[in-house]
């Protein structure tokens, strides 16, 4: 992947969940105000949790894997999918 980004390889969930990782992240340093590298750490690991938690949630709910080995050029080439 030299020339497109990682995200352009991304399907609607997987950037969704990515984007509520970062968001999650942001709002926990926001409140615990980490000064240093490991408590940053700690915070990006309970960010990734909660979209964690969310991807769990949806994947038991819906029987079906959020990601995938496709990338989201090929999903798009599928039959039925746009």
């Amino acid at each position: 992947m030299k020339t497109e980004s990682l995200r352009d390889n991304m399907t609607t969930l997987e950037l969704v969940l990515n984007m509520l990782a970062e968001a999650s992240t942001t709002e926990i340093s926001k409140e615990k105000k980490p000064r240093t590298a490991a408590k940053n750490r700690k915070v990006a690991a309970e960010g990734g949790s909660v979209a964690a938690a969310a991807r769990k949630t949806l994947e038991a709910t819906t029987g079906k894997r959020v990601v995938s080995r496709l990338n989201a050029k090929a999903i798009k080439s599928l039959p039925g999918k746009k």
